[in-house]
């Protein structure tokens, strides 16, 4: 029987930053703004006036910090608002391509291996610059991959769910070893007019290289134990955005064409969700919580972190248990759990457990048990 295995992981991180000051400074500028010229219609109680936001806010709200981005200019500048990112000519790489070769370069060294090694590549991800042709099939094309390539979106999950698809791939043997990439470029569908969500998002990518097992070292890297999807239809996580757009005007630029959520619902319906089905992929293992060394979780809020460990664990996380990485980084949608897995996984010994687990908008919800090897 072919048993996968997780040889490599790669992370691109954008050079610029953005802290919490310098976004509220941006965002209370625009408020202001919108207040005094629409200061008639509030005093005649026609129009309800913005609150501003604060750094405090922010942090207690969502355990970020920072956040990596691809444009930092357009997203301070008052008057825009949004990351100036240039569109390309069709004969150069895409912005989310060069991403996506950046990280799958450096989960290749890490692995030991080449783009020769490898026989497919999956785009996994939020939001897709295009239809099509697929990036994932320009991303190969950028590597030298043979084989063959394709997208998926299930929003922040794709990573775990794209994962899944790597190891199906390998096991039954349709590919030697698959990468999967996660480009995820989150600040080009915030409203950074959203006080509810305007410091939520960072851009970044990250690479997993799944092999088989007789190809990979002894010792080295991590066997893929159990993975576990579910999905459960929900509106509270939505970005309307899309092609038919353009056949019913009277919604274009509307709010909801960008990222939309309602956080309370999220929070009270999915964390009990995640620590579920947690829970019930280790005992389908006949595993406990307590051999567990590690939970690398989706980075999406501290406290729904928090509150999913605490649930799995029956106690509250020690902080090497469940690894945060959304005080740098801010939520980077599917790329989130796969990044504290890149950055927190040296120091488990072989025969440790752990489980790297996303969720988000559907809902959706991937689970992947790992063992150090």
């Amino acid at each position: 029987m072919i048993k996968a295995v997780i040889s490599g992981t790669g992370l691109y991180t954008p050079p610029a930053t953005i802290d919490n000051d310098e976004l509220v400074e941006s965002f209370n500028t625009w408020v202001e703004r919108y207040n005094n010229e629409h200061k008639e219609a509030i005093e005649a109680g026609e129009m309800q006036a913005l609150q501003t936001s604060t750094s405090d806010f922010i942090e207690k709200a969502s355990g970020i910090k920072r956040r990596h981005v691809i444009d930092k200019d357009g997203i301070l500048d008052p008057d825009r608002m949004r990351p100036y990112i240039p569109e390309r000519s069709n004969d150069e790489y895409s912005v989310q391509c060069d991403m996506s070769v950046a990280a799958s370069r450096q989960a290749l060294e890490r692995a030991g291996k080449t783009a020769a090694d490898v026989d497919a590549v999956i785009v996994a991800c939020s939001n897709l610059q295009r239809p099509y042709p697929a990036v994932s099939i320009e991303v190969q094309d950028a590597l030298g991959v043979e084989g063959f390539a394709y997208d998926m979106n299930v929003a922040c999950s794709s990573a775990t769910f794209g994962l899944q698809a790597a190891v199906n791939a390998v096991e039954n043997g349709t590919a030697r070893a698959v990468l999967v990439v996660s480009p995820e470029i989150c600040s080009a569908h915030l409203n950074f007019r959203d006080r509810d969500s305007h410091f939520i998002f960072g851009d970044a990518c990250t690479a997993i290289l799944v092999e088989r097992e007789s190809d990979v070292a002894e010792g080295q890297g991590f066997s893929v134990v159990s993975t576990r999807l579910r999905t459960r239809f929900s509106n509270n996580i939505r970005n309307n955005f899309g092609f038919l757009n353009r056949a019913d005007e009277s919604g274009i630029g509307k709010p909801d064409k960008l990222f939309v959520q309602q956080g309370r619902k999220v929070f009270k319906e999915v964390s009990p969700l995640v620590a579920e089905t947690i829970q019930n992929q280790l005992s389908g293992l006949d595993l406990k919580a307590t051999d567990l060394s590690r939970m690398w979780l989706h980075q999406a809020n501290l406290n729904m972190n928090l509150l999913i460990a605490r649930k799995v664990l029956g106690r509250d996380p020690q902080e090497h248990e469940a690894p945060v990485i959304l005080d740098e980084y801010a939520n980077t949608s599917s790329a989130g759990s796969i990044i504290a897995f890149h950055q927190y996984h040296e120091d488990l010994q072989s025969g440790d457990l752990g489980v790297i687990c996303s969720f988000g908008a559907g809902y959706s919800i991937g689970s992947v048990v790992v063992r150090r090897r």
